[in-house]
């Protein structure tokens, strides 16, 4: 029972994340001035996470090496938890050199640094690398696996499923654009320090150098990344990200006919993209957003800040368009829970809402003791509206004056006899 009630609460986490990823994509849809021909194809900024562009983007393919961005991610995840390091050796097992297709070619029973197994898979696309780093990180292949497609899971990748870490063909395995674009996005996101890896033009193992597959490193110095991937069945794909001026985009091409046609089209996408669009950030995690007067608490107030970064793409010339709305109480009550919502950041843009980011409360403020409490509703009833305590108060003092005038006044009608 117990079971079913945590898969339920899976599904229904997964599909509020899908719906609201979603919801802020779809705040953008733009037709292109020139053709994709790949099959299927989004392009998406990689700060604010809005779609710009897609064909396709729900669609089922083949991953291919692409994969691979799935088995860096949670290689970089188990080194930012401490699971590994990058100076770590890693035994090369029989699984791993066995391998086929690319390789980084090490060898059975091989001591490989951790850093170079990273460098194996981000510039040659090693299958062997990445079957080496899955038993490193997992223990074994199968585990790892079940690691991808939960970590798919929670991302909100709706369309894919993993069946090995590297992207050999195998039944059951695929991805859709969208989700190789969430994927994509969350890995910069959490991990920015993998492009130093991506951006590699080569890479020399065992006297070997082979060249990175991602032919616009080599045409554009602002691309710096992500990934290729082939298969005959799979045709030719890339996912290719460039910063210029503090902005980054993502181009996602999958199923190209030709290497030559999936560098044309992500070069044209991300141009597009940089050309055509333009990404502000109207508020910053952690910054003061306001303050709120706490009644019954052991503080009196409560600074309030946004519980996420806002960032914002929209076409270029929107600037002054956009308006930025804050929605706070003057007063609480306490108690009040760290991070607990307070109120709202709206951002509009022409009269029309496009974000909207909950502020939260910076600190906790505890309940105050008895008497302050007491106090507080005294101040409260007495000297806010409807002001019942001041006219309770008002009608006692009345009755107060008017029992010591009668007293007085019979005082005076019967005087004391001599």
């Amino acid at each position: 029972m117990l079971k079913k009630r945590y898969q339920w609460c899976i599904i229904l986490t997964v599909g509020l994340l899908v719906f609201i990823y979603r919801g802020a994509c779809a705040q953008i849809q733009s037709s292109l001035p020139f053709d994709v021909n790949a099959r299927s194809a989004v392009l998406m900024n990689a700060n604010s996470g809005a779609i710009l562009y897609e064909k396709a983007p729900d669609e089922r393919h083949i991953p291919a090496s692409l994969t691979k961005i799935m088995t860096l991610y949670l290689a970089f995840d188990a080194l930012k938890a401490g699971q590994v390091k990058l100076t770590d050796e890693v035994t090369i097992s029989q699984n791993a050199w066995k391998m086929g297709g690319s390789q980084m070619f090490i060898e059975v029973g091989q001591k490989v640094k951790f850093d170079d197994l990273l460098k194996g898979i981000t510039v040659v696309s090693g299958n062997d690398a990445c079957t080496a780093v899955a038993e490193a990180v997992s223990g074994s292949v199968p585990v790892f696996v079940k690691n991808m497609n939960d970590k798919a899971q929670t991302l909100g990748m709706v369309n894919s499923q993993f069946m090995n870490p590297h992207g050999l063909p195998a039944e059951g395995q695929y991805c859709s654009a969208r989700d190789m674009a969430i994927l994509s996005y969350h890995y910069l996101k959490d991990h920015s320090e993998a492009l130093k890896y991506h951006s590699l033009k080569e890479f020399t193992y065992g006297n070997i150098t082979q060249q990175n597959r991602n032919g616009l490193l080599f045409k554009d110095n602002t691309v710096d990344g992500i990934k290729t991937g082939w298969t005959e069945e799979a045709g030719f794909h890339l996912i290719a990200t460039a910063q210029r001026n503090n902005d980054r985009f993502i181009a996602v091409v999958i199923g190209a006919k030709k290497v030559r046609e999936r560098e044309e089209d992500a070069q044209a996408l991300l141009t597009y993209g940089f050309k055509n669009f333009f990404t502000t950030k109207f508020c910053s995690r952690s910054e003061k957003a306001g303050e709120i007067k706490v009644w019954k608490g052991q503080k009196g107030s409560v600074t309030v800040e946004p519980a996420e970064d806002g960032c914002i793409t929209l076409p270029q010339g929107k600037e002054k368009s956009l308006s930025v709305a804050r929605q706070i109480p003057e007063t609480i009550f306490a108690p009040v829970g760290k991070a607990q919502r307070l109120g709202t950041l709206t951002l509009t843009l022409d009269g029309k809402k496009l974000r909207e980011i909950a502020l939260v409360a910076s600190e906790e403020v505890p309940a105050a003791g008895i008497l302050k409490r007491m106090l507080h509703s005294f101040i409260l009833i007495s000297f806010y509206p409807p002001y019942i305590g001041s006219i309770v108060i008002i009608v006692i003092i009345l009755i107060v004056i008017s029992i010591v005038s009668i007293s007085g006044r019979k005082k005076k009608e019967f005087p004391k006899l001599s």
